[in-house]
Parts: structure tokens; sequence; C-alpha cells
């Protein structure tokens, strides 16, 4: 794969990334771990070597399984991306929601990035990746019970000891990006984006090209709607939170498969998957620089690589655009 730059940081990444939160297991359901290790080292044998975790993906486990994984590897081979700012550990902060760990165990998380705990958080994930530096670090949701320049200076201080290579944010509307950018230099900001899924196109996405910055998008496939394989009456696996998902109303399962059926012409004409034509045009918008796919198997990183092996022309751009611009999603 051709690397790309993060913003104007001097972090290269691939264009596709693996999203490490399914692996965890955390709201996802549970997953294996020797299929989760396999999984995290096919992505890098088969060249998407850029990782995205988070301390809160099955509360220390993703990053656990990440370092397992890469263990052996030159670390100047694959660039880790994960972040800080969730806290279950005390009542610090901004209550965020309830939630149970892997075992079923009630958990309070709160949004909460006080200086000392972005300091903290950072150790605590360099010691669970077994590595001594961060590629990206960024913050997960802001937090307002802390002033933004007082986390960023906390991030300005990790790269100056090199224990972070480049600064991002996650989930950052363009005034909480502005305000950060006063204190630290800001490689990317990650949000969900999906072709059914497009509100960033309004503000984020205009400001990232202006600022310099590169989008992360998450969960291009809307959780798994965009791959066609998800039906009204599709049964979810226990403590798999997207049966109360708004996208996943009978009706609005229907209207993605709707429009699936609409571009699957062009899938078909260039032998791929749903879910790699959808890939492939997530990678193709303004700003887009790497995007996020999970897996948790090997299987499904193999086919989430062939997403790349294609180019759409101009036309095929089109009427897919079209199609998604079509797609209205149904009010509850």
């Amino acid at each position: 794969m051709e690397f790309k730059k993060l913003g104007s940081s001097s972090v290269k990444v691939t264009p596709m990334a693996f999203g490490a939160w399914a692996v965890g297991g955390w709201m996802w359901g549970g997953a294996e771990e020797s299929a989760a290790l396999r999984a995290i080292r096919a992505s890098y044998d088969l060249g998407m070597t850029t990782i995205d975790t988070a301390p809160v993906y099955g509360f220390g486990r993703s990053e656990e399984l990440v370092g397992k994984a890469l263990q052996g590897i030159p670390r100047d081979k694959y660039q880790i991306l994960t972040k800080y700012g969730l806290n279950w550990e005390t009542d610090q902060g901004e209550f965020f929601f309830d939630t149970t760990d892997n075992q079923g165990k009630p958990l309070k998380v709160y949004r909460y990035s006080g200086a000392a705990k972005v300091i903290k958080e950072c150790e605590d994930s360099l010691r669970r990746l077994k590595t001594d530096y961060i590629d990206l670090l960024q913050i997960h949701w802001s937090d307002a019970t802390t002033p933004i320049g007082e986390t960023m200076g906390a991030v300005a201080k990790l790269i100056e000891q090199g224990k972070v290579r480049a600064a991002g944010v996650c989930n950052y509307n363009t005034e909480q990006v502005d305000e950060a950018l006063k204190t630290v230099k800001l490689a990317s900001n990650q949000v969900p984006y999906s072709m059914i899924n497009r509100g960033i196109e309004k503000d984020v996405v205009p400001q990232a090209l202006q600022k310099g910055l590169s989008i992360v998008p998450y969960s291009p496939l809307q959780r798994g709607l965009l791959s066609g394989k998800i039906k009204p009456g599709y049964k979810f696996g226990e403590g798999d939170t997207r049966e109360n998902n708004k996208f996943y109303t009978a009706e609005n399962i229907n209207r993605a498969n709707a429009l699936l059926q609409k571009i699957k012409p062009i899938a078909d004409a260039h032998e791929a998957t749903l879910s790699q034509l959808v890939i492939n045009w997530t990678t193709r918008q303004p700003a887009m620089d790497c995007v996020l796919v999970g897996a948790r198997d090997e299987n499904q990183v193999k086919e989430n690589v062939k997403a790349l092996e294609f180019r759409l022309t101009d036309e095929e751009l089109k009427i897919i655009d079209k199609a998604a611009s079509e797609f209205v999603l149904a009010d509850l």
C-alpha cells in the first residue's frame, strides 16, 4: 500500500487501517483471542501496517492484543494510533454512559482529560502496547470539565519527551479543533463517516482541508450495515449494541439495502464485494487519508485489503454519489 502523511506531521500511514475496537470484545460481543491475534498479524503481513486502538476497547484488552500480536516486528515497520480521555477508574470528569466490562461487571465511563490523567493514560498505553512511543495520540471524546489548552499542553509535553510523534483528536467539532490548534499542532480528526452518514462534509472536512489536517473516518461500513449482509430480523450476538442503534431499525436496514442494490453493478464490474466497494469509495473522498476498517479474524482482513485492488472511474464515483445522496435515514 502507498503511504499517506497524516496532516502535516511526519507520521506516514496506510490509506486503510486496522480498527481494533471489535477485537477488544466490548460492545461487539465476545472475541476469541487467537483469532484476534491472527487478524492483527494478517493486517501487518498484507501491508496494512497502521493499527488504530484505544484503552476503552475492552478496557485495555485491545491494546494488549495489539502489543502481543506485533511483538518481534521492528517498531518502525508499523504505526500505532491510540487514544486517551475516557475514564472508568474514578468518577472524575463528565459522565458519559453506563456499560459493563467484558466480564459483565457494571461500569460508569466519564470523559476526562486532565493533564495528569493524559500523562498516566499514555504511560499505561505504552506498557500495554509494549512500545516506547505512539505514532498518533488522540483525545477520544471532548471533556467539558477540562480546558482544551490544558489537555493539549499535556500532549505537547509527551511529544517533546519523544513518547508521542503526533497529536490528533476524535469526535471534535470545528470550534474545538480551532481551540486545540492554539496549543498543539494537530495531524488529524477522527470522526464517524460513511456513505449514509455524511454530516461532516458540511464543516469538519472543509476545516481539515483548510488547516492541513487528515480526516481519519471510522465506521465507513456503518458498523456492518453497508456490507449487504444485514437484513431485517438479523440476530445480534450477546453484548452487541448495534441492535439498539438508529441505523439498525428494520426500515433503515431496508433503505440501506436498497442503496446497495443501486451500486451493486459497479461492485460486480470490479469483481468486488459491496464492502470492498464502499471502503474504496470512502478512500476517494476529500481529506480521508486513513480509513478505519475493523475485522475480527484474518479472513475479514484479507477481504478488506482487497478493497484497494481496483480503482473507481470518475463516472462510477458520480453514480455512487447520486445513489448515496438519495438515501434518507428514517426517524425512530
